[in-house]
């Protein structure tokens, strides 16, 4: 029996003496020795007592060693479960005891905080920013060959944990099926060929620079400059070694506020990408005045990787994110009914497709509220198709924030808020900002006679929350708008403070 991803995948480099990695510094890595490396390190997770089906808990900082630990996993049949470097102890808690993971690669800075909290006894290996650590040491001691480990379509990959407005966390199962059909799909439609050189500089805990960056470059046998962060100068001392960027509108906002920035730097790149977060069309109109280029904007969640993209040939238009997929189904529905509505109309974001996820770790219930018995995803999204079959992305169901391309949810600040000495009750929001996209903000009301410490409350945030999600500013107010049932209008504050950071 195959293992898809690897076949598909990794199999080609393992005796390949093309290019795959360029770090910032010019150093680079052959496909066969990161292969190699692979193969050490799903030795070593062996060693460490993992086996197929087993979750791999991995929160490091962005290196070639930490981009291997995929391909080690997918070797292994072990399931990765990348977690953002912004995390704390206590949110790291929840997800390391709610997979069930066994073993945990981690910084060296938590190392000792993990080892103390792994109550169930799971092994921690620790892995740094330059790629050495105890999983490196163990690595080394082992064969550059492992033997692959069979796998089916159904079987998982990854885990990745989501959040709802209300409730805990929410693992969504991707299988090697789901992973795989959103590779082939992407190179094919975006052009991918084993020329393409793409400027990495994404995360690889999310999706957007895991499974969509880097295996849309693995299915082309291409290259990648693989950089630790976004860092405006190195992007444009390396742009002119590149051939495609992927991007948040961060990336965007901030390349054009650079004069050095123009189109002699990207005359010989083909493709400007954008997602995991909406794209001003005011960036749109610059960038191309600029470059000569259009940004292409696509759309996606955890749970389903892509669904949806605008043209490689053909109109790329502003505002919208384009055409389903060749092998995704999306329906407008109405919430209340899920009656589809004809185009023009706003309602539900529905998709079904091979790149769909196959439900919530744990979660049952909830899976079965937000997967149909006839295989459509209900996103949380509003939108609408317009006349030409573009989709546009109105608004989100929920009150989901999206800060530099992360998911924030308020309901998971509000609780900590809400916990906090003289504070009655919390509301947060997210209100437009020109670099973030989006920026948070916590209201907090008083309880009768007593006075918040509202530089205390920050401390606490700055505690508990990653660093992603901590409010901007802790505001007071009198009292939260509300409507005449007692519901807290969120609305009304956004509609207050849709300013406050305006240019």
């Amino acid at each position: 029996m195959p293992n898809p991803l690897y076949d598909a995948l990794f199999s080609s480099g393992r005796d390949s003496d093309r290019t795959f990695l360029v770090k910032a510094d010019g150093e680079t890595l052959r496909y066969r020795d990161f292969h190699a490396l692979a193969a050490r390190q799903a030795n070593a997770l062996v060693d460490a007592g993992l086996t197929p089906g087993d979750r791999l808990a991995v929160q490091v900082e962005k290196t070639p060693e930490a981009l291997a630990l995929y391909a080690a996993c997918v070797m292994a049949g072990v399931v990765l479960l990348p977690l953002n470097t912004a995390y704390t102890l206590t949110e790291l808690d929840y997800f390391i005891s709610d997979s069930g993971a066994r073993v945990v690669v981690c910084g060296p800075d938590m190392a000792d905080g993990l080892q103390q909290r792994a109550g169930s006894g799971a092994v921690v290996l620790t892995l740094d920013a330059a790629g050495k650590g105890t999983l490196s040491e163990r690595a080394e001691r082992q064969p550059s060959t492992f033997s692959v480990v069979d796998r089916a379509d159904d079987d998982l990959a990854a885990l990745l944990y989501t959040s709802g407005t209300t409730g805990r966390s929410k693992g969504a199962m991707l299988s090697h099926a789901n992973l795989l059909s959103n590779s082939r799909t992407l190179a094919e439609l975006w052009h991918f060929d084993s020329s393409d050189v793409l400027l990495h500089a994404l995360p690889i805990f999310h999706t957007h620079g895991l499974f969509v960056a880097c295996n849309v470059t693995l299915m082309a046998k291409a290259s990648m400059i693989f950089l630790p962060k976004f860092d405006l100068a190195a992007m444009l001392r390396l742009m002119p070694q590149a051939s495609v960027l992927m991007g948040v509108p961060t990336f965007y906002t901030r390349l054009l506020a650079d004069p050095r920035f123009n189109r002699e730097l990207v005359s010989h790149m083909r493709l400007f990408v954008s997602g995991s977060a909406p794209l001003l069309a005011e960036t749109h109109v610059e960038f191309e005045a600029r470059t000569g280029h259009r940004i292409l904007e696509r759309y996606g969640m955890t749970e389903t990787n892509m669904s949806v993209s605008n043209p490689y040939h053909g109109e790329r238009r502003a505002g919208t994110v384009g055409f389903p997929l060749p092998d995704v189904d999306l329906l407008i529905t109405d919430p209340e009914t899920g009656a589809v509505l004809p185009n023009g109309q706003s309602g539900m974001i529905e998709v079904r497709g091979p790149n769909v996820f196959k439900g919530y770790w744990g979660m049952p219930e909830k899976t079965k509220a937000e997967l149909r018995d006839n295989g459509f995803f209900i996103t949380g999204d509003i939108g609408r198709i317009d006349e030409d079959g573009y989709v546009q992305i109105v608004g989100r169901a929920k009150d989901l924030i999206i800060s530099g391309g992360l998911n924030i949810y308020p309901r998971e600040i509000e609780a900590l808020l809400d916990e906090q000495p003289a504070v009655l009750e919390s509301a947060v929001i997210g209100v437009p900002h020109p670099d973030f996209g989006e920026a948070v903000l916590a209201f907090i009301v008083a309880k009768p006679g007593q006075e918040p410490d509202l530089a205390a409350i920050s401390r606490t945030a700055s505690e508990n929350l990653a660093r992603f999600k901590q409010p901007r500013e802790f505001i007071l107010l009198d009292e939260l708008p509300r409507n005449t049932m007692g519901k807290v209008q969120k609305a009304a504050l956004r509609a207050s403070y849709k300013d406050r950071y305006s240019q």
